[in-house]
Formats: structure tokens, sequence, C-alpha cells
């Protein structure tokens, strides 16, 4: 099954499948906004989505697809926490089993969240171990069913549905929706917002917004092939730090994607702190990428753009530090 791309149909189910479960995020406008990045800008604010980001839309959307066997089997993740707070919270709710792989790294409020959650955590040094190859492992030994944080076509579904509540916002409004700017990590939440989009607005053109360093998404559309991260470069975008595109999420967003943007961290915690003033919402460093590519003239030349703020889940100290930082963002 995962061989098989979705389609904006699957999106759709999707989106029917999780109405009664999750919040349809409000979709938020500021003249402040408007004016600095020089065009109409429509804000997804899926930081105040359940478990704090868009990842519980993939993780829950999945779980619902599983048998009863399967689901009593438990299921496994591996996150650096957005998708294990997604798959935990999910997993919460249906009475299952989860267990997730974690870098020892994370966010202390994203590995606390989890635990709380009720998932177990089981720790690993990104530097040194796969995880991967670690969750698969322990998958295969439970008998448990693995869930990709990206790649894999119920959770590029699941996430697809941001897309289509935001597609079908500016519809109600009477707008035309000329480019969706969406951080990435993997490609899976810009992929499924792409396959829903493409049906609401077929020219809105679509930009995948990367940290630097971690650009491979923007690289592998240049070279046509999945490229993949080396070293280990330094971001404080912990959630973007995925080292390769998925294989399902490149197939779609190499025909889909207009382009890959680079932001640096200077950048995103500027965009943090914009966002606490201006728009009054707590943005974890990945969940501030895009806003940080409009801020940054990015989509100037289009009339009315959207952009995706994915997530909230940011340790107290380093929020307090970027606020400090940008005192008048």
């Amino acid at each position: 099954m995962t061989g098989v791309l979705p389609t904006a149909g699957d999106v759709e189910e999707a989106g029917g499948r999780l109405r009664d479960w999750l919040i349809a995020t409000p979709v938020l406008e500021s003249d402040v906004l408007n004016q600095r990045a020089g065009t109409r800008v429509l804000v997804k604010t899926e930081s105040l989505q359940y478990g704090g980001s868009f990842k519980i839309r993939g993780a829950l959307n999945r779980l619902l697809q599983l048998s009863y066997t399967e689901r009593s089997a438990g299921v496994v993740a591996f996150s650096s926490g957005n998708h294990a707070q997604g798959v935990a919270l999910a997993a919460k709710w249906l009475d299952v089993r989860a267990t997730i792989v974690m870098p020892k790294d994370a966010p202390k409020i994203k590995e606390l969240k989890t635990r709380t959650l009720g998932a177990e955590v089981i720790l690993y040094d990104r530097y040194r171990e796969d995880r991967e190859q670690l969750a698969a492992q322990i998958a295969t030994e439970r008998g448990a069913a693995l869930i990709p944080a990206f790649d894999h076509p119920d959770v590029i579904a699941g996430q697809g549905t941001v897309g289509l509540e935001l597609g079908r916002y500016a519809q109600t409004k009477g707008l035309k929706l000329a480019a969706l700017y969406a951080p990435c990590g993997g490609g899976g939440l810009i992929a499924g917002c792409g396959l829903s989009l493409a049906e609401l607005f077929p020219e809105c053109r679509l930009y995948a917004v990367e940290p630097e360093g971690y650009d491979e998404t923007r690289r592998s559309l240049a070279a046509e092939s999945r490229q993949v991260v080396r070293g280990q470069p330094t971001t404080i975008c912990d959630a973007l730090m995925a080292p390769t595109p998925g294989a399902i999420t490149f197939a779609i967003n190499r025909r889909i994607l207009t382009a890959g943007i680079t932001v640096t961290d200077a950048q995103a915690a500027h965009a943090m702190a914009f966002g606490a003033r201006h728009l009054k919402l707590v943005l974890e460093p990945s969940g501030a990428v895009a806003l940080a590519a409009v801020l940054s003239k990015a989509a100037a030349d289009y009339d009315c753009v959207g952009i995706v703020l994915s997530g909230a889940n940011v340790d107290a100290n380093i929020f307090m530090d970027v606020l400090s930082d940008h005192p008048d963002p």
C-alpha cells in the first residue's frame, strides 16, 4: 500500500474521517503582516491544533484505518516530537499502545508531552543511531504497526486536510489563492496540501520552506532525484531535520511543487517573535518558517497567498529568549 500515491480524493475522504475528531483551525489575517509581506496573507494556525501541531491529522487518519487486530498489537513511530505527540494522542483516543523513538536532544516539552499522553518513549542518539532502523526493529519484535511521520499515503492524506480547509476558507471569502507556503521536512504536509489545492485552485503555486542546512527538498527538485543532507548541520528548527525527502512525498512533490525556499535560524526566530507580537500566537521555530518566508517578501508578487503555521511546541526558555532578542519584530 505504501507504494500507492495518495490523491485529492484521499484527502477529501480524510477530511470527512477526521471532521468529528479534530479542530478546523482558524484562518487569521493581519494588516501588519499584509503590509510587511507585500501581499494578502491567509494564516492557517495549525499551532492551535490538538497536540500543538498539524501532525495529529496524519497520525489519526492512519490509526483510524488500522484493523482491530493491528490496533491490538500497538503502534511504533519515530519523531523529534510533533509526530510523536500526534501518534501518542491518537493512540490514547483509540486505546492503542504507542511506542515512540525520539532523539535524546529533542525539546524537553515534546518529550514530556509525549510521555504524559501515555506513550512509551525510547531515546536514541541522532548522530550515531539510525532511528528508522531502530523503530522498524521494535515494530517487528512486537508485531506492531509502524506509523511514519510523512511517507505513507494515509499520513499524507491526513496532513493534506490543512490545505483542504484553507482552500475552502478562501473560496468562502471569494478569494483566489495564488500560492501556498508551508514548512517542509520530509514533505508530507506540502504534498498533501498540494493535492487538495490542485482541485480547488489549479493555478496555485506551492513553495516548500526549509531551514538552512536542511534544504534537501529544494536540492532534490533541482537535481530531479532525492538528495541527502550531508554532515550534521545545526538548526533551531528541530522538527524539520529530515535527512532526505520521503519516497512517496517526493514522487508527489517533484510533480507539483513550484520551488523550495530556505530561511535562516535568525529569520525563523524573528518570525516567532512577530507571531507572538502581532498574531498573539506561540510558535516553535519550525512552525514559523513559512511566516519567515513571506516576511522576507518572498510572496510579494502575488495578490493573495496562504501560509501554514505548523506547530507551537517550543521550550519556554527558548521562546522567552527569542522574545527578548526581538522586542519589536
